[in-house]
């Protein structure tokens, strides 16, 4: 009998704590259903400083953000990590600059998100995140390949969300009232002909989910986290 495949050890490039803190968990406590009880498979995870990223974004210094998620590679792939992925979707922006120089390959976010869409059957999907993801093409490339359309929330919206992200969520601060706001933003997306939302902060789905969203959601933590365990079980290595 050949012996079990050992599941790859799954390297985390982390930016903020409550989305790493939920992605790692997921693995953990959803590794169960590929691994056994209790089980799952190795986990490391690096991260600068939100600070440190903060510079760069605020400045629109995308490389130097690529430096950073770089340097988080290196030391992943120090550590025994078999393929990397990042739970935050904001830096993604970066990603282009750095794959052809990742000692590892990456699973993308927009594109886990996207391929999940695709299976639901969904046609059109609004866009919540941060300012810099929601005014990017992370997510519209990927969903545009996949033949999605895609809506982003006005200005004054975007401001709002990005607001409630980085001055509270990021802080581990869940305010009600801005947990409605959030839900009108929402209800605006599906009022316009959305089916589904996609929660581009891993962050939001702390606040946001089926239960209370006008609209089916795209957890992009959660789905990134377990496309990770099924690559992991499946012991293949994605494309860089």
């Amino acid at each position: 009998m050949n012996p079990p495949i050992k599941p790859q050890h799954i390297g985390i490039v982390a930016c903020s704590a409550e989305g790493a803190a939920l992605c790692y968990r997921t693995i953990c406590v959803e590794g169960a259903q590929f691994f056994g009880r209790h089980a799952h498979p190795e986990v490391s995870l690096h991260t600068h400083s939100l600070a440190d990223y903060m510079a760069c974004i605020d400045e629109g210094d995308w490389q130097g953000v690529a430096e950073h998620m770089l340097t988080s590679a290196h030391k992943l792939a120090a550590s025994g990590a078999d393929f990397l992925i990042c739970p935050d979707n904001t830096i993604h922006r970066a990603l282009p600059l750095l794959r052809g120089r990742s000692p590892l390959p990456w699973l993308h976010i927009a594109e886990v998100v996207a391929e999940h869409a695709a299976k639901r059957g969904f046609r059109c999907v609004g866009l919540t995140g941060t300012r810099w993801l929601v005014e990017s093409e992370v997510y519209p490339q990927s969903l545009a390949a996949r033949g999605i359309e895609f809506l982003r929330p006005s200005a004054d919206e975007r401001e709002a969300v990005n607001r409630i992200i980085m001055d509270e969520l990021v802080c581990s601060a869940f305010k009600p009232a801005s947990t409605a706001r959030l839900l009108q933003v929402i209800t605006r997306l599906k009022a316009e002909g959305c089916d589904a939302v996609v929660l581009g902060c891993t962050e939001l789905p702390l606040v946001i989910d089926n239960s209370n969203s006008p609209l089916p959601t795209l957890d992009s933590t959660r789905l990134l986290a377990r496309a990770a365990l099924r690559r992991a079980a499946q012991g293949e290595t994605p494309p860089r």
